[in-house]
């Protein structure tokens, strides 16, 4: 699987670069996009030596991964995983061609060996490769119930919970709506003896069971338009995710951008000294300290302006005045938030700071 040594040339206004990259990319034959792609932007100077490439793929990537174009949604409450957004039909009429430009897309950031700043559910990747789907994929979806079914599963008694054959669920519109997970099911009561059905039948419902099948098939024609198909066979949903996303690198000054202050200013020594160790964390530890904060080692496709607090709305990361200097650092999940008493120094800072997000989790107010 090699780039063919032949330029296959791409213009792109930035004001239109979704619509500019469809076109280019739906109008050219697979075998012209497995040329050396070459990139210019209409109006800039420069040689495209390989950068403009890689600008390229990370903005074109965003803008199909924002869940505003409805293309894709977030797996699952507090996770910037995208799934197939089952109700794309209803706002795009020609929706499948664009989920063939977003498989076509993901093939050529595998053979260009790019990376895209957004992030596929496991999920996601297991179907492209169709590999089998079972129940433990539900946590990709849905990471309550997931716990929840699996403690029905061990537990009797289950007509106790006055549970019934239906499932609520939210459309693209946020209306909330019960159905049937058969014939009647509203009236169905779930037993210890049917309990095995029921949870088989929410599992095809949440994973999206003939749901977004033909949106699938689409992204498959697109990707495997550029990869060879016996990729399946060499490689696994992890390794797709890898090669698609990377490391999921954290972009520091978009974080410093985009957080608030309680007690603080951006100039007092406290932050000046919590920027300089953020800056020379390593990108694992900066995951560990976004992971201890927030909850989530991911960002959403828009960056940090748009993390998510627990409700789901939007809630910025804060750092907080809080505690005294022989306090450890403290964590509020529920709402992106960072107590730092105001250490005087850069060192003591860092040690109790790099303490808190390596060894200590398990013991701070992570609420």
């Amino acid at each position: 699987m090699q780039v063919v040594d032949i330029k296959k040339h791409i213009t792109i206004q930035r004001n239109e670069l979704l619509n500019d990259a469809y076109h280019t990319i739906m109008m050219s034959s697979p075998e012209e996009l497995k040329r050396k792609l070459i990139v210019s932007y209409v109006g800039e100077e420069g040689v495209d030596a390989g950068g403009l490439l890689k600008d390229f793929f990370y903005n074109v990537a965003k803008e199909i991964g924002n869940p505003d174009y409805m293309l894709f949604q977030y797996a699952s409450d507090n996770s910037y995983e995208l799934n197939i957004n089952r109700y794309s039909s209803t706002v795009h009429s020609n929706y499948l061609e664009y989920y063939k430009f977003i498989g076509r897309l993901l093939g050529l950031t595998v053979l260009h060996k790019q990376t895209l700043p957004i992030s596929f559910s496991l999920l996601f990747y297991k179907k492209i490769l169709d590999k089998a789907v079972d129940f433990t994929d539900l946590n990709y979806v849905d990471k309550d119930l997931y716990k929840n079914l699996n403690w029905l599963r061990e537990t009797t008694g289950s007509e106790n919970l006055f549970l019934a054959f239906e499932l609520e669920e939210e459309d693209c519109f946020g209306r909330h709506s019960v159905v049937e997970l058969k014939p009647n099911g509203r009236n169905i009561t779930v037993t210890d003896a049917n309990k095995s059905e029921y949870i088989d039948l929410v599992m095809k419902k949440k994973l999206n069971y003939g749901d977004e099948e033909e949106q699938m098939m689409a992204v498959k024609e697109g990707f495997y338009d550029i990869i060879p198909t016996d990729l399946k066979n060499l490689m696994n949903e992890r390794d797709l995710n890898f090669l698609i996303s990377g490391t999921n690198e954290i972009d520091v000054k978009d974080w410093e951008n985009n957080t608030n202050y309680i007690g603080y200013t951006r100039e007092d020594r406290t932050i000046v000294n919590f920027w300089k160790c953020v800056e020379g964390f390593s990108n694992e530890k900066r995951k560990r300290l976004l992971l201890f904060v927030t909850g989530n080692s991911r960002l959403p496709v828009t960056g940090f302006k748009d993390l998510q607090a627990r409700n789901g709305k939007v809630g910025r990361f804060t750092i907080r005045k809080l505690g005294d200097i022989n306090d450890l650092p403290k964590s509020h999940t529920c709402c992106n938030y960072l107590s730092i008493p105001p250490y005087p120094s850069y060192t003591e800072l860092k040690q109790k700071l790099l303490y808190s997000i390596t060894e200590g989790i398990s013991t701070f107010e992570i609420e």
